[in-house]
């Protein structure tokens, strides 16, 4: 089924109406919400076959997918389902590819405000440093990591988001993991004075060089999850096994649900 929304459209997948729209499209869609700065802040989530998963029996994530502003397929296998389900989306807009993209898309006459959210002690700040080298007219004008357990501690919650209104930044990057980042954003997404934040997963790591991306040509055929897992064993093995064993199920259910077979 396609459905639209506004000017666009979008299919349903897995129970995720995931918008219609290549990387170019949703850079476009970016630039005019930071232009119009309209509140409350639009935020865009990026479902994989991990986010499809936690989909399926989180009711909070599915809250937060469904108040997410843009949806976007960041996964190879989600983005092959779609066209084996007789629901294509045009191409993979992965969040790790769209900030930069982004940034590409900036230039110093309408420079870029950015607030990076999330990883390690001390990565968000090498980010930002790389960003400014690489991208003179994108402005990191702030960068928080906080500590484990925040999410439930309602000063430091409150502490962050006046952190990032004081900033006045023009986009936030959530690099939070999934699905804490969604949550977060969906929970605290009216009180921030932001025209746009974006949940991307590891970008801020890839943006420091902490992690490095998968070689193009294993992004390009659905590689990418095997280059992660060889890299991070120990955090990525467990997950990805499951991942294996459960979204072929859901495949198979969604393909006989929608009479595709």
């Amino acid at each position: 089924m396609i459905s639209s929304t506004s000017d666009r459209q979008r299919v349903r997948i897995f129970g995720i109406e995931v918008d219609v729209v290549t990387m170019p499209d949703t850079v476009a869609i970016l630039e005019s919400w930071v232009r119009s700065s309209a509140s409350p802040c639009r935020y865009v989530v990026t479902p994989n076959v991990d986010h499809t998963i936690m989909y399926q029996h989180n009711p909070r994530l599915r809250d937060a997918y469904q108040a997410a502003s843009l949806v976007l397929a960041d996964g190879m296998p989600v983005l092959l389902a779609s066209r084996l389900l007789n629901k294509p989306l045009p191409q993979r807009v992965a969040g790790s590819d769209l900030v930069p993209a982004l940034f590409d898309a900036t230039s110093t006459d309408r420079p870029l405000r950015v607030f990076l959210l999330g990883a390690g002690p001390g990565v968000a700040d090498r980010a930002a440093a790389k960003i400014q080298r690489r991208w003179p007219a994108v402005q990191v004008v702030g960068t928080n990591c906080p500590p484990l357990g925040f999410e439930t501690d309602r000063g430091q919650n409150a502490a962050i988001v006046a952190a990032v209104n004081a900033a006045r930044p023009d986009c936030l990057v959530v690099g939070l993991g999934a699905p804490k980042q969604e949550l977060w954003v969906h929970r605290h997404y009216q009180e921030l004075d932001v025209p746009v934040a974006l949940c991307v997963g590891a970008t801020i790591d890839f943006l420091a060089g902490e992690k490095q991306r998968a070689p193009r040509w294993m992004q390009r055929n659905g590689l990418e999850w095997l280059y992660r897992c060889a890299t991070e064993p120990r955090r990525l093995a467990g997950r990805y096994a499951r991942d294996a064993m459960i979204f072929p199920q859901l495949l198979w259910r969604e393909w006989r649900r929608t009479g595709t077979a």
